[in-house]
């Protein structure tokens, strides 16, 4: 946990710099971003980490999701910065997830994955955790792009059906079911992994 806390201020700072850069800009918005990055910066950055498990992608994951949102602020008035960041960064966590998915797929050679250690597993407990987040990340990267979303802002991020519906543009309702059918596809996926490596 302290490593990612020691990786946040660094990408804050490269934040930081983009928000001088764009500041005489938004001067006319009253948007204040480096409090915007300093509020809701750990929570993307834990997001990002969270489904990446690799400090490189999750830094440049942190400044895009920053970068998006500053567009996205440009265009159109945020009411919810919190909502709007963490679907952004899950959104691009995910994409970049698929990136390394596609990538090892195409030179057969299996992606090195960190996972976020726990309270104090035995060495079994690990190696079985590590294993589990990587067929979990594995499995979200075959995902339909919404289903995967869903999955991730509500359960990574514990969004409400009707947060995620809002933040998607879509029906609470809707939300629910494509949580369900993503838990569905998972468990089909994760059962045919468990299966494969029995035999």
């Amino acid at each position: 946990m302290t490593i990612i806390l020691q990786k946040v201020p660094r990408a804050h700072q490269c934040v930081w710099s983009l928000v001088a850069a764009v500041y005489e800009e938004n001067r006319l918005q009253a948007v204040d971003w480096q409090l915007i990055v300093r509020k809701h910066g750990s929570a993307v950055w834990r997001t990002a980490y969270r489904l990446l498990g690799n400090e490189a992608d999750a830094a440049d994951c942190f400044q895009e999701t920053f970068v998006c949102a500053l567009e996205v602020s440009r265009r159109e008035r945020v009411r919810n910065f919190s909502a709007l960041l963490a679907r952004i960064a899950t959104s691009r966590a995910m994409n970049r997830l698929r990136q390394r998915i596609r990538e090892s797929q195409r030179n057969s050679k299996p992606a090195e994955w960190a996972t976020v250690p726990s309270g104090n597993p035995g060495p079994a407990d690990q190696v079985q955790g590590r294993e589990l987040a990587v067929k979990l990340r594995e499995a979200l990267g075959q995902l339909p792009p919404q289903e995967a979303e869903v999955f991730c802002l509500r359960c990574l991020n514990d969004m409400s059906y009707r947060q995620i519906g809002k933040e998607l543009g879509i029906k609470a309702n809707r939300a629910g079911v494509l949580l369900h059918r993503a838990r569905a596809k998972l468990r089909g996926i994760l059962e045919t992994v468990v299966v494969k490596e029995e035999k």
